[in-house]
């Protein structure tokens, strides 16, 4: 009898427990409160990835851009144009089927696409570099569709 007593205080002291309110935060100073509320650099790669985008994807086997991914590097024309100090670096991925050989060249063709496009929009080719990753840096774990698509990318990156 006593262990059904203890059990069942227990239990009352973990739900009241539970119903308690955690403090509130103190209140702020207005030290940092902007810098949190303004976002990221303009020109940085934080501004890049949350007001452009920074990558464009592939079918399997593809390195033809969409016209989803035209409107994403058309923002990035636009965003590096009022930029002109900033150097990208755009990264061409695969997903993890192939060989490593074919991963690397598809790479490379999707990074070029990428950069091709935005060369033909305006932007000057000596802010641009390439790379292919292949298959070695994916962005998605899993072997599966979801993870594949997620794979088969060209990322722009601010150098």
């Amino acid at each position: 009898m006593n262990t059904k007593l203890v059990g069942a205080l227990a239990a009352v002291a973990l739900l009241s427990a539970c119903a308690n309110k955690p403090p509130a935060p103190p209140a702020s100073t207005g030290t940092g409160a902007a810098a949190a509320t303004a976002g990221p650099a303009p020109g940085s790669e934080e501004d890049l990835v949350a007001n452009v985008g920074d990558r464009v994807f592939f079918a399997f086997n593809q390195s033809a851009l969409t016209s989803d991914d035209q409107a994403t590097l058309d923002r990035q024309a636009s965003w590096l144009q009022r930029y002109p100090n900033v150097q990208v670096l755009v990264a061409g991925n695969c997903d993890d089927r192939g060989t490593e050989e074919y991963n690397l060249a598809l790479g490379q063709r999707r990074a070029n696409a990428a950069r091709d496009y935005l060369v033909a929009r305006g932007v000057s080719s000596a802010r641009i570099q390439t790379i292919s990753y292949g298959k070695d840096r994916p962005t998605a774990l899993g072997d599966n569709e979801q993870a594949w698509a997620q794979n088969r990318n060209a990322i722009t990156s601010v150098r």
